[in-house]
């Protein structure tokens, strides 16, 4: 898998904006991607150390239009701590 398949895109919360300053971001991941596969992705597309990758699977919610009823897709979530030297990743900064 491309390192671009890995990382799907940034999810940006008010959770995810306080993990700003202490270089904790947050992803939305491919479901079949790996903790090193991800940590790998981020060191490659933003030229970043990371220290530690946590992950978050979260089903879709069930929701009704009418009588009928479906749910909302299902994706995984990845928090990505990054070392105290490692510089910071310049999409977020504008951000903080």
């Amino acid at each position: 898998m491309n390192a671009y398949d890995i990382i799907i895109s940034p999810i940006l919360t008010e959770k995810s904006y306080e993990g700003i300053e202490g270089m904790k971001y947050t992803f939305k991941v491919d479901k079949r991607a790996t903790k090193t596969q991800i940590k790998k992705a981020v060191e490659e597309i933003f030229g970043v150390q990371v220290a530690k990758v946590n992950t978050v699977n979260y089903d879709g919610k069930i929701k009704r239009m009418g009588r009928s009823e479906g749910r909302t897709p299902s994706f995984k979530k990845a928090y990505v701590q990054l070392t105290e030297n490692s510089k910071r990743i310049e999409f977020f900064d504008s951000l903080a």
